[in-house]
């Protein structure tokens, strides 16, 4: 078995303790091409016992560091690194989100030989003390170029300074931008830029990838991808969307169509993304839908078709996908489905990588030229046939308990702990109950006249029992209010009863009448003031009701009076002819032998000017 290029031309650098920059195409062996050189540095118990290596060497501590952007990329170099160094019994820990740290905090207290990890992780671990770098030889960073476009280049740097300065340091990647060649230029010394390509194999593209691009219609494309999953000699699959929500989308329409789909994204759990890519390694899932986060260092034996449901953005992203498939020197087909609004993007990609599909095909689920191409049998549906459907499907495979971070307050650990903090407040619910109890009974012993030995005992009783007299005599005062005014006003009708019943005495002096009215249309606003000052007088009432009332009515009837002057003038003005005035004159004699009796000097000049110029109006009017 012969070495793949970039192994061929990276290993005796490496090896040499020099600083690498490799480049190579997906799927070329590059994790080998740094991992063997990153395992021959590492010292472990075996070494010692063959005399390569002193005691002193060994350490708990990690010697080797990989620093990855995804999850699933960390997951498929530990795998990796595990293979290799199984014969000399290297310890490798992948450290990465999404799971619980106690598991990756006691395996680093067990001891480590070489971390692979993500950088936020990593940066957690580092800053809690739980994770020492000082004794690391060697530092490797994979798919550089996609940590730079995630954002990961502060915390890169941040892991930079925690590394001695005397060390080795690997950058690989498919692809190179001008940004990871000024990372190494500050972090690197002297490194090597090794770029390996085959003789036969001049593009940028892998040459045993069959690629197929076709203009498709959004609404049209579901029935498409049904088809080509029908395709002849079709293996394990992979379909990559732009968005988490058409990949969720697409997985559960699949699905309902019958095929065993299984879904990566970032909008599901660590557990539910371990669980699909499980399912699809062990055949129970032959489709994955997936982001652009499955499209690095996903290394999936017998993947034959990768279908770009949407244009990636760019065209390090469609290198990354198409390389899902034809991988160590495997024949692999790769479809791009491009809609209408992403020709000018797709053709972007088309001239930088040189291809030559720069004017898709417009093409349906019914085209002929499809059926041809990708060899699908001729009367194909978008469904698949029942005696197809072998696989077990998503479900066959079983969730990992994780302890994932994103659910801390669910943990099962700390809910007992909380349950017994809260055990000491249920005696304070018992207390409130008796101490309610006590009260209740409180007025049952107040009437038996209690001793005071009694209100001693419920000592948080007292506190409360003063609150609801409170509220007793709140109400008893508000009670004794509503007694007032309605004492007062059942003073009023009395005395408007009797002056009532002396309506019928016709014959009554026409210089009194204008009093009457006064005194009668003046009884009103009387009742709006007295529920605010007669209530003191209540008690005086009683004895008598004609004489002590009116005096005190008076006089606050006063400013009442003169707003009724002004007020009844227009009134009296519109009626001179009609007859009910003499029967106002009858009905207000009572009233008039009322006035008479309020003492003399309570008269004031205001009323008698009035009654000159009414009586005289009378006589004229006789």
């Amino acid at each position: 078995m012969s070495p793949f290029p970039i192994q061929e031309m990276t290993l005796p650098v490496a090896l040499s303790g020099s600083d690498v920059i490799g480049q190579a195409k997906t799927g070329t062996g590059k994790t080998l091409g740094f991992g063997l050189p990153l395992l021959e540095r590492v010292t472990v118990p075996a070494d010692v016992e063959a005399g390569r290596a002193r005691p002193e060497e060994l350490t708990e501590a990690p010697q080797a560091l990989v620093v990855v952007p995804t999850r699933e990329l960390c997951q498929q170099v530990t795998n990796d690194l595990l293979t290799a160094g199984k014969v000399r019994n290297v310890r490798v820990l992948a450290i990465y989100g999404g799971r619980a740290y106690e598991p990756q905090v006691e395996a680093l207290k067990k001891g480590v030989d070489v971390i692979v990890g993500t950088p936020g992780r990593l940066l957690d671990l580092a800053g809690q003390r739980k994770l020492d770098l000082s004794h690391v030889r060697a530092l490797v960073l994979d798919e550089a170029d996609e940590m730079l476009d995630l954002g990961f280049l502060p915390d890169v740097e941040k892991i930079i300074t925690m590394l001695p300065a005397k060390r080795q340091t690997m950058l690989f990647s498919a692809t190179m931008p001008g940004a990871v060649i000024g990372l190494a230029r500050r972090y690197m010394s002297q490194p090597t830029h090794i770029r390996a390509t085959s003789p036969d194999d001049e593009g940028a593209t892998v040459a045993n990838i069959s690629q197929h691009v076709y203009r498709a219609h959004s609404m049209d494309k579901p029935e498409m991808v049904s088809r080509i999953l029908q395709a002849n000699g079709r293996g394990l699959a992979m379909i990559f969307c732009r968005t988490k929500r058409t990949a969720a989308d697409i997985a559960e329409q699949l699905e309902k169509r019958g095929f065993a789909s299984g879904a990566v994204h970032g909008d599901l759990g660590q557990g539910a993304r371990e669980q699909a890519l499980r399912a699809f390694r062990n055949g129970k899932v032959d489709v994955l839908v997936c982001t652009d986060v499955a499209a690095r260092g996903i290394d999936v034996e017998g993947v034959t078709h990768v279908i770009n449901y949407q244009s990636p953005e760019d065209e390090k992203t469609y290198l990354h996908r198409i390389g899902r498939t034809g991988r160590a020197g495997a024949n692999g087909i790769a479809i791009t489905l491009v809609d209408w609004d992403d020709i000018p993007r797709w053709q972007l990609i088309n001239k930088a990588l040189d291809l030559k599909f720069n004017d898709p095909v417009e093409t349906y689920s019914t085209s002929p030229h499809l059926f041809e191409e990708l060899d699908i049998p001729a009367g194909t549906k978008g469904v698949l046939p029942r005696a197809e459907r072998t696989r077990a499907g998503l479900r066959a495979e079983e969730i990992e308990d994780l302890g994932e971070t994103g659910g801390r307050g669910r943990k099962s650990a700390p809910a007992p702990a909380d349950r017994e903090e809260r055990a000491p407040r249920t005696p304070r619910q018992r207390r409130r109950t008796r101490g309610g109890a006590a009260v209740q009974e409180a007025p049952a012993t107040t009437a038996a006249v209690p001793a005071p030995a009694a209100e001693a005992a419920d000592a948080p009783s007292e506190p409360r029992t003063p609150r609801r007299r409170r509220r007793t005599r709140v109400g008893a005062a508000d009670a004794a209010a509503e007694a007032v005014m309605n004492a007062v006003e059942a003073v009023v009708e009395v005395e408007v009863a009797p002056k009532a019943a002396k309506a019928p005495v016709e014959d009554a002096p026409a210089a009194e009448t204008k009093p009457r009215r006064r005194r009668a249309r003046v009884v009103k606003p009387v009742e709006d003031e007295v529920d605010f000052q007669i209530a003191p007088v209540s008690e005086p009432v009683a004895e008598t009701r004609t004489v002590t009332k009116p005096r005190r009515r008076t006089r606050v009837v006063k400013p009442a009076e003169d707003e009724v002057d002004f007020q009844i003038a227009p009134i009296s003005e519109p009626v001179p002819e009609t007859k009910p005035r003499r029967r106002t004159r009858a009905a207000a004699k009572p009233k008039t032998e009322a006035v008479a009796e309020t003492p003399a000097a309570e008269g004031e000049a205001k009323p008698r000017r009035r009654r000159a110029p009414r009586a005289a109006a009378a006589k004229t009017e006789g």
